[in-house]
């Protein structure tokens, strides 16, 4: 049973955060290391209260008035937790950009929302923004929180919109006494604008009922306990981690500690010890990949060990969630090895997170099931949730006490789901969207006549009410043969293999599927090693032999799939797709459009050569 009881009244996210300060007063709400002084700072649930006070008196002071956007560009912290905290209070739409989104992605939704403030960490990522050339005509303060201490970069005299530090603008609350009636439930608490996989980002209007009512369903899905850590590595402005790793956690007084960088993770997670992560399978494929490749090297008899281990955890996994089991022939083993294997191999994974996760969420996308049964087996039991931007964002989810990976889990009490034409996922309820900022348009198409939000996504039941995600309508391929293939999914089979880091699979009208990847490095050395040639050379990656490699092993990690969905031709990079290239979004989903375009010459070239 979860814990939304606690918040029966509570409509705002002001009253979510205000009741925490008056309940857990002392106890430690954030947590950031300080890079000047070379150390991790605490901030109590009435220091924090205290600070959003003060931001609140100098939105006020700045004569900023209800339903004003104000937009925030900034690294994951308590500066970015206290700017969101105070504009949600005094009745203003916070609008959260990518931290290191492109400059001209930044500037379109400074247009687009009509921000009228913009608070960011650095000079330099305003000067960014106006270097692009857009008029930005709405737009009247830019707050720096950590004015950089390069000349070059200071705060020049006659600046085209005002801009002010930190400090100098937090001292303007001493201008006001009185503070703006708080906002009401179905006042606007954000616009959070869409990842943007195909074409311009959309601003998703959420109201506070909206994600108040998601918080509420998540906690009787995944309930906090008190004393809980959750590490925040997710950008704030994506709404699964705003949802489910700010507000909730916050809401039930637990504790956040904000990641130094993604690159320092792995280290984060033995320092911090959390008890609760919220990740995307991304993450879990990386550590699988790290898994993978250390066994590689490993002796025969440790690969065996692991193996076993996981049959062992697994079929206690299912047993468990009342799954069928696999059957084995060493299964009346289980009872005199579960104990020394799980301290041989389990232990050492788990190690890994530090040592005391007690809830690890994924969402975004699809787990690779293989990925699940390992994590599961070895005692980490990964609860997969399915959502949206558009519902604020869970639709559906597993819980610890009843989890099955293949699944996302039942859809949460407080929602209808229905499946329409083609198996489309249909949603009604509470968190749903109030509508597209400024398209009506959109709004309409998003829905059915009868107000049901169109999610895009294919689904199907089990006889036990859970749902299965089956694919994306539009992302689904249809070769020229007419054979439908679901691309995300043969992806992440294919990247189970430590050689692949990341993949794109292409098909769409075309005769048959292909395979565009990018090769993990020590792997990459070790295969070409095998082959005799040069690791190094740009030459090896069109080398016959080590394509031919590659597609056998690509193949062998899908063998699952049908033979009409298993990749007949390949290319080979070694340059990583990523956020600041703009082939990934801020979730690490891949950007098809124009990962397709980059890779022009070579997909043409690959067809052209391939009968």
């Amino acid at each position: 049973m979860g814990r939304s009881s606690e918040l029966d009244g509570l409509t705002t996210l002001p009253e979510l955060l205000n009741r925490s300060i008056e309940t857990y007063a002392d106890r430690e709400a954030l947590r950031q290391y300080d890079r000047k002084a070379n150390l991790w700072k605490s901030v109590s649930y009435r220091e924090l209260g205290d600070e959003v006070a003060r931001w609140r008196h100098a939105w006020q002071a700045s004569g900023f008035a209800r339903g004003d956007r104000v937009a925030i560009l900034m690294p994951n912290g308590v500066d970015t937790v206290c700017a969101d905290q105070g504009a949600l209070a005094n009745g203003l739409v916070p609008v959260p950009l990518h931290a290191i989104d492109t400059p001209g992605a930044c500037a379109f939704i400074l247009i687009d929302s009509q921000a009228t403030a913009l608070v960011t960490n650095k000079v330099a990522r305003w000067r960014q923004i106006l270097n692009t050339g857009v008029d930005l005509p709405d737009l009247r303060l830019v707050i720096v929180t950590d004015p950089d201490p390069d000349p070059h970069e200071e705060i020049q005299p006659h600046e085209p919109v005002e801009i002010v530090t930190l400090e100098d603008w937090l001292a303007r609350e001493a201008q006001t006494e009185e503070l703006p009636a708080g906002p009401l439930e179905d006042d606007l608490a954000g616009i959070v604008y869409t990842s943007g996989t195909t074409g311009r980002p959309k601003g998703v209007m959420l109201t506070h009922k909206n994600i108040v009512s998601n918080v509420k369903a998540t906690l009787e899905c995944v309930s906090p306990r008190d004393g809980d850590i959750f590490l925040s590595f997710l950008p704030l402005s994506h709404t699964f981690e705003r949802s489910a790793g700010y507000y909730l956690p916050l809401a039930t007084g637990c504790t956040i500690v904000y990641n130094r960088s993604i690159l320092l993770l792995a280290e984060d997670l033995k320092t911090v010890r959390p008890t609760v992560i919220i990740s995307v399978p991304r993450v879990y494929e990386r550590i699988y990949a790290r898994v993978q490749n250390t066994l590689a090297k490993a002796s025969a008899a440790v690969r065996y060990l692991f193996d076993w281990a996981v049959e062992v955890g697994w079929r206690d996994f299912c047993k468990k969630n009342r799954m069928p089991v696999e059957r084995s022939g060493r299964a009346w083993l289980d009872g005199f090895v579960r104990g020394f294997l799980m301290r041989k191999v389990a232990s050492t994974l788990l190690s890994q997170f530090g040592g005391r996760l007690r809830i690890a969420i994924s969402g975004g996308a699809a787990l690779n099931p293989k990925i699940a049964r390992t994590f599961c087996g070895l005692g980490l039991p990964i609860i997969q949730g399915y959502g949206m931007t558009e519902t604020s964002p869970i639709i559906a989810g597993n819980s610890i006490e009843f989890n099955q990976p293949d699944t996302v889990g039942k859809p949460f009490n407080n929602l209808d789901v229905r499946l329409g034409e083609g198996g489309e996922i249909q949603v009604r309820g509470p968190s749903v969207m109030k509508g597209y900022w400024r398209r009506p348009d959109d709004t309409a198409t998003a829905f059915t006549k009868d107000g049901w939000l169109r999610t895009g996504d294919v689904g199907e039941f089990t006889p036990e009410g859970l749902l299965k995600i089956k694919g994306r309508i539009k992302e689904i391929i249809v070769t020229s043969t007419g054979e439908k293939v679901p691309p995300a999914d043969l992806e992440s089979a294919i990247e189970t293999d430590p050689l692949f880091s990341q993949t794109l699979i292409l098909g769409e009208g075309r005769p048959y599927i292909s395979l565009i990847a990018v090769v993990d490095p020590a792997e990459w050395q070790r295969l070409t090693d095998s082959l005799g040639l040069e690791p190094t050379g740009e030459a090896s990656l069109a080398s016959p032999a080590a394509k031919s490699a590659a597609l056998k092993r690509a193949k062998a990690a899908a063998a699952n799939f049908p033979n009409y969905a298993l990749p007949r031709a390949i290319v080979l990079t070694k340059d990583p797709w990523t956020i600041e290239n703009g082939l990934l979004t801020p979730t690490l989903k891949l950007k098809r459009g124009p990962l397709n375009q980059r890779f022009k010459k070579e997909i043409e070239h690959l067809y052209a050569t391939h009968g």
